[in-house]
Formats: structure tokens, sequence, C-alpha cells
């Protein structure tokens, strides 16, 4: 198996930054049972309490991708719900029956947001990912690529720490506290990445959809705001914190799910864009023409119909990564043998 798992890293490093050798084809296995309730980051319970869920879905992603010879890195998933970041500035964050945990705003005003203080990379959840890393290293060794927690944009961050009509309001009205909000925002998922990468030299950075990536090629993040504002506001208030962080970490990927269309430019702006998720709220041809050649187009857990349509609308320079879903054994070898079939890989 570790003569394999090089193989599919040298192949999914050149799919983001090397030559093209095939399309990416990721199996999801079937979930495994968790060890506890709720999400560890924000859950009462002691985080060794989820030590062994998270060990059992990685021995399941490692027996699934040995099984189907598909192209994943197995690691340890570490996923969290998106209110990591804003409950560091003490949002408090409420749990949904049957759906992910939210943060609730903090503020709702530019003084408040300006009497925030810029908090530890090592607070709150953000102590319990480090935490719940710290234990899943001991137990499987130094070698074992661990993700994040899900990365959401500086904007998005602040979205969620100011009500998110009042800052909309403050766009227009307080811009300049908007962008130091968004600035706090940038500064502490800049020193988390970096305190992660410190402790976990292995760590990956990927969140939607699920794959392995060389940690020096970037990290990746939602940018879901974006369909809420003008290209002039997107150059104003996120541009900056995506070209900081792209520079400090060696690269970007973007996931995005709103409306958006119109600010691919932007998103091509980013200095070293390995890769977009986009969601095809218009079809995925504006994602077609405006990122082949230019980054890797990932798609999150489609069917079979939907990509050989893709496979279809390529262009000769068009890069993909299909991570399919979760599926019974046989169907699953069925799924992959296809795609295999329309896009082989060549090593």
């Amino acid at each position: 198996m570790p003569q394999r798992v090089d193989a599919n890293k040298r192949f999914l490093a050149d799919l983001f930054a090397g030559p093209l050798r095939g399309h990416g084809v990721i199996m999801d296995p079937p979930a495994t049972a968790p060890s506890a309730p709720g999400d560890y980051s924000t859950s009462p319970l002691p985080v060794r309490a989820f030590l062994d869920g998270v060990l059992r879905d990685y021995e399941a992603r490692a027996q699934w991708s040995e099984m189907l010879g598909d192209d994943a890195v197995p690691y340890a998933r570490l996923l969290t719900h998106t209110a990591v970041f804003a409950s560091a500035f003490g949002c408090s964050v409420h749990d949904f029956e049957g759906s992910n945990a939210a943060a609730r705003p903090l503020v709702t005003t530019a003084q408040e947001a300006d009497r925030l203080p810029n908090p530890s990379p090592t607070s709150g959840a953000l102590g319990r990912i480090l935490e719940l890393a710290g234990l899943v290293q001991d137990r499987l060794g130094p070698d074992v690529p661990i993700t994040g927690p899900d990365y959401q944009s500086p904007f998005d961050i602040a979205a969620l720490v100011w009500n998110k009509e009042d800052m909309y309001r403050a766009i227009y009205d307080t811009p300049d506290a908007v962008a130091r909000l968004v600035a706090k925002c940038t500064t502490l998922v800049g020193s988390f990445v970096s305190e992660y990468g410190r402790e976990f030299p292995q760590a990956i950075h990927s969140h939607c959809p699920y794959y392995w990536t060389p940690p020096e090629l970037g990290f990746s993040l939602s940018e879901d705001e974006a369909g809420c504002m003008s290209p002039a506001m997107f150059d104003r208030f996120c541009m900056p914190s995506l070209v900081e962080l792209s520079d400090a970490f060696g690269g970007l990927f973007i996931h995005c799910c709103a409306d958006a269309d119109y600010q691919h430019p932007a998103f091509l702006r980013v200095p070293n864009l390995r890769a977009v998720n986009r969601v095809f709220v218009r079809g995925p041809l504006p994602t077609v023409r405006d990122f082949s050649g230019k980054a890797v187009i990932m798609v999150a857990w489609s069917d079979l119909e939907t990509v050989r349509g893709l496979l279809g609308l390529s262009l000769p320079n068009t890069r993909w990564l299909f991570n399919m879903p979760a599926q019974p054994a046989d169907d699953a070898r069925r799924t992959f043998a296809q795609i295999r079939e329309w896009c082989p890989r060549s090593n």
C-alpha cells in the first residue's frame, strides 16, 4: 500500500501543479459511525471521546482505496462545522437538530467590531482541533496526513461574526470598519494554518470536496459570500485576504457554492490558484470555459451521467477531479471502473 499511496501523491501533485497525466477520481467510502455525538470542536465532551471515530474513518478510507485502486491518499479527517473561527472571536455556536451547528453573530455595529481583540489561534474550538490532531498523530504516527477544519474565507468569517444584514449595510456606511474586521479574520486564519503546519507537518488543508494535496501547494477555503456582492466590492473586501493567504502558503483551492459565475475573473487573479469547486447554479459551461488550463475543476458527489456529461464538455486543457459519493462496494467498483475507462491515468 505505501508504494501505491506514494504513486497517488505524485499523480495528485501533478494534477494540481504539474504535467497532466489524467483526471483524478476519488471514491468516498461508506460513512463510519461516530464515536461520540456532535461536533468535536465545540462539544462539551472531552476531545478524546472522538478519537476512535476518527481512527475508524481513517482505516475505512485506507481499506476502501486499497480495494478500489482509486487516486485517493488516505488521511485522518478532522473536519468541523463552519463556526470554528467565528467562535474564536467569542460567537456562540447553536446546534440545530438534524443539521450542522452554526455561529450566532456577536456584533452589530462598527464600534463593536472594532473592539474585538485578535483571537489566539489556539483558543476555543481551534484549541480542540489541535488537541485532537495531536491525539491522532500519537496513534497513527507523523506520516499520516491529517486534515484541518472547515476553512471559511476571512470575509465569510466576518459575515458570521458581524450580523450579516448589519454588515452589508456597513459596507456602504462604514466600509473601513468592515475591512478592519476582515483583516483580523485574515490574521486568525493565517496564524492557525501556520500553527497547525508547525505541529503537524503532514497536515492538509482541504475540506470540500475530499482530496489530498501536498501541503506546500496551499490550502482550501470557502468563499461563499461571493454571490452577495459586486465585483468591485469583492475586490475591496475579499481579494486582499485571498492574495495574502495564497502568497503566505503557496496557493489556494477555492470552494464556492454561490451563484457567482461573474466573480470568476476575480478568482483567477488569486496567485497560484490550484483548483476550484463550484456549484453549477447556471450550468457547468462558465466554469469549464473560465478555469480550463488555469485551475483544476473539482466536482463533488455526482453520478455517472453527470461525470460523462462533464467529460464531454472538456477542453483540451481541462483538468478534473471527481470526488464520488459513498456507494455499496459492488456499485463503487463499477462506478470507478467506468470513470477510469473514460479517463485513463498515465503513470
